[in-house]
């Protein structure tokens, strides 16, 4: 252990953590320690970081603001790349927008608004960040990273950065070629368009307030739990199955949306995970539906 930590250090990537809780950097609030955390600053201490754990055949994830995470109590063996506020730049030429992966996705679409540039008020509130949107191809209220997107600047397989057009990162439902190639993305622009700010704005207020209504942003959670079923709401069956509020110790169906599993106190793996299987065998049982996660759950 001693050994890797040195050469995280000698080969002057960002800054390295050891043994830090995973839970300190989810939205759920949950997880273990990681063996070691890596924030790096530079595209290039990106790339070099990850060649050197790829040479050396050590196993290494890439997260964001961990919005989308469940992380084990017994936490990840390996490194974790952190790339969040660290690399979270942002320009404009003129209607263009370039932003680095880690910028939150509701400053991003705040900075749009605010110089009446249009395209991005459906990501506001989503809890995640650029490259956690490119790599699932986030969407809300109609609108899609697919839709606004130009292109990717992103690490191959071959540790080159390349960049790739929108229409050559296969984005679809939660999914894009960043999953079916491994690739850890740096970069994205946005084409936005030019608009009445007052009109913009109303259309993002009118969205924040329907989360707000809809959803239980003020207890810990990784945002909607399951995949939408192909003909049916995950949430919609869920409740239908009689399970809104149900509980598990600290863990449970929020009562304000089905879809989300919320933290009512300090949450364990084990509690969410208990709802989450419950929730999946009971709708099972009476729809003959497969609920499969849409959040990552990973540790070992």
């Amino acid at each position: 252990m001693e050994s890797i930590y040195n050469k995280l250090v000698g080969l002057k990537v960002g800054d390295v953590l050891v043994d830090e809780p995973m839970k300190n950097h989810t939205t759920f609030e949950i997880g273990g320690p990681c063996d070691y955390m890596v924030v790096p600053h530079s595209y290039d201490e990106v790339r070099r970081l990850v060649e050197f754990l790829r040479k050396n055949e050590i196993n290494f994830m890439v997260i964001g603001n961990g919005s989308n995470l469940l992380v084990k109590d017994t936490g990840i063996r390996g490194v974790v790349i952190k790339i969040a506020d660290n690399l979270s730049e942002l320009s404009f030429d003129d209607d263009v927008l370039t932003v680095q992966a880690g910028a939150q996705l509701t400053k991003t679409s705040i900075a749009a608004i605010e110089r009446s540039l249009a395209g991005m008020e459906f990501s506001s509130g989503i809890p995640g960040n650029i490259g956690g949107a490119i790599t699932m191809n986030a969407g809300a209220y109609g609108g899609e990273i697919k839709d606004i997107c130009v292109s990717v600047k992103a690490i191959d397989k071959d540790n080159n950065i390349v960049d790739i057009p929108a229409e050559e990162m296969n984005f679809r439902y939660r999914r894009s070629r960043v999953h079916d190639e491994g690739l850890i993305v740096l970069e994205a622009t946005f084409k936005l368009e030019h608009g009445d700010y007052d009109e913009i704005y109303a259309n993002y207020k009118d969205l924040d307030n329907k989360r707000n209504e809809k959803q239980p942003l003020d207890r810990p959670s990784a945002g909607s739990v399951f995949k939408r079923p192909e003909g049916y709401y995950a949430g919609k069956l869920i409740d239908d199955s009689g399970l809104r509020g149900y509980r598990y110790k600290n863990a449970m169906v929020s009562q304000k949306h089905c879809g989300f599993i919320v933290s009512d106190g300090e949450s364990s793996f084990e509690e969410v995970s208990h709802v989450i299987e419950h929730v999946q065998n009971v709708v099972r049982e009476k729809f003959g539906v497969e609920l499969e996660t849409e959040i990552k759950i990973i540790g070992d």
